[in-house]
Order: C-alpha cells, then structure tokens, then sequence
C-alpha cells in the first residue's frame, strides 16, 4: 500500500450476547429477544457487519418469518422504549417497531423441524443513513408457531467492525 492510500480494513469479528435458544413464537412479531449492546463510543468504526445463524425448533409452521432488526441508541444514554442495551426479553408496540426498529434480515422459513437458517453479513450503518449510532442493540423476532431450537449453540448472532486504513510514508 502506497503512502496516502486508503483501503477497508476488518477488525475482529465478536458474537452478541442474545440468549435465542427456545425464543418463544409470537404471531405478532413484537415480541422477542434483545441483545446486549454494541459500543462504539470508543473505537468509532465507521460500520459493522451483521451475521448470523437462528435455528428453528420442532414442526414450525411453513411460510412464516425470522425477523433481524437493528435499535440504535437515541442520544448519549437513551434507547427507545423497552430497550435497554441488555440480553432480556422484549415486547414492543406496532408503532415503537415501526419508528425505531431497522430490519436488517427477514428469513422465510419452512415447515421443516430444526433448520438452521443464515443472514448477513449486513451492514448496520446502512440501516442508519450510511452512519453508525454510538451504541446498539439487535432485536430478534419470529412467527414460527413453536419455540426455536433449544440449544444455545445453534444461534448466533456475529459483529464485524469496518474502518478506513491509510498508509503513511
């Protein structure tokens, strides 16, 4: 790389705290799972990039969804409504979904039992205007008709953090 150029560069890629292991069904989808938050107060990535996996559980109803959103913090310490930068549980309201929640994947799902589907990457920023908040938090959300797979480790939920490198002489 010559002096003055600037190239992407990809930092370490870290798995949320989101406890999705039997995440009850809601035919609403409002009601779901918080993660804990991401920080960016202190590295100011300009991006990062949202993957990951979510596993049904037993004899899910065919044609239903897994939703992904983004919630970004609103000013220096606030979030939206019941977010609260923590791995908890979370019913929101049509309107709070609507005004605050970025979808950042929507997951057709069958009525196959304990199929493991994948999203992303994704970038966050782009849900945001093309600028990452200072802190968020990813809300997970499914209308499946029966709790998703109980087991921990087939749910993940991955963040890579993007930002600009450049060369000096």
């Amino acid at each position: 790389m010559a002096a003055g150029d600037t190239k992407i560069t990809y930092g370490s890629s870290s798995n949320l705290t989101i406890t999705l292991a039997s995440l009850a069904t809601d035919a609403s989808l409002l009601v779901g799972r918080e993660s804990s938050e991401v920080d960016n107060t202190t590295n100011r990535y300009v991006d990062y990039l949202l993957s990951g996996k979510i596993t049904t559980g037993t004899s899910p109803t065919a044609s239903k969804i897994i939703e992904v959103h983004v919630v970004g913090l609103m000013d220096d310490s606030t979030y939206p409504s019941v977010f609260d930068g923590t791995d908890s549980a979370e019913t929101v309201t049509a309107a709070v979904k609507a005004g605050v929640c970025r979808l950042a994947a929507s997951i057709d799902t069958t009525s196959t039992s304990d199929v493991t589907y994948y999203f992303g990457p994704v970038s966050a920023a782009s849900l945001f205007g093309g600028v990452m908040p200072k802190k968020f938090v990813v809300f997970v959300t499914h209308n499946t008709a029966v709790n998703l797979n109980s087991t921990g480790s087939n749910h993940q939920i991955t963040v890579t953090p993007v930002y600009f490198n450049t060369a000096v002489s």
